[in-house]
């Protein structure tokens, strides 16, 4: 599904990122790892051609994601509220991804009423601006935001951080449900070793731009993580 490439990320001469092989399948639930300045949001970045890589590539189901846009069909991704549109209130702006996927209006109200619970009643009919919500809600409704149109590919940085503890095991039941479905690679990046242990069935590990750890998930894997953090 994801193929990287020699790839590499540099500014002012100073190397933040340096992938020279990568492959992660369809279906995989896949969690990435690592202290800040490590690369996470670096590499989301370049997976979603947002900046440009200094060497190599990325393929997204066999498209160069630098060179053509025909990823962007089947790829959703929320890293931070910058992708939302601050003036639009919460169902304006699932209508307006509902259209750009091609849902309709029933389609889009089906899925939220699939995910009211994790709402907790605070974002929808709310009429507040996306921009006024609390950072932890413009969370929420960009975590849902990616699953309209039921994407191939779900891409979601640091999707614990600014949650409660209720809404965090809510969350990791959404993330779970996606990963048993065969047709939905997921990739998590966080700073919370035991949520992304718990949710992904494979953890790599990024230190200062590179690859220091590549498991399949196993009873051992966050003693292994939280040992090697620990020096």
């Amino acid at each position: 599904m994801i193929n990287v490439s020699q790839l590499s990320k540099q500014y002012n001469g100073t190397t933040v990122l340096n992938i020279s092989d990568l492959y992660i399948p369809s279906g995989e639930s896949f969690g990435l790892v690592g202290n800040n300045g490590a690369g996470k949001t670096t590499f989301f970045s370049l997976l979603l051609d947002l900046i440009e890589p200094t060497s190599g590539h990325i393929l997204n189901k066999s498209v160069q994601v630098n060179t053509s846009e025909a990823w962007k069909p089947h790829t959703a991704a929320f890293l931070d509220e910058s992708f939302l549109i601050g003036y639009l209130t919460a169902e304006e702006y699932f209508y307006f991804i509902g259209d750009l996927r091609k849902q309709n209006k029933a389609d889009v109200d089906a899925l939220l009423s699939k995910h009211e619970e994790f709402f907790n009643g605070e974002i929808l009919n709310s009429k507040k601006y996306l921009r006024d919500l609390s950072k932890g809600n413009m969370k929420k409704v960009g975590i849902i935001a990616t699953l309209i149109g039921k994407p191939e590919v779900i891409i979601l940085d640091e999707p614990f951080a600014n949650l409660d503890p209720t809404t965090v095991n809510r969350l990791k039941k959404i993330i779970k449900e996606l990963a048993d479905d065969p047709n939905v690679t997921i990739l998590v990046s966080s700073h919370d070793l035991a949520h992304t242990v718990e949710v992904c069935n494979r953890i790599v590990a990024l230190q200062k731009g590179q690859i220091v750890k590549d498991i399949q998930t196993s009873p051992e894997t966050l003693k292994e993580l939280e040992e090697f953090f620990a020096v």
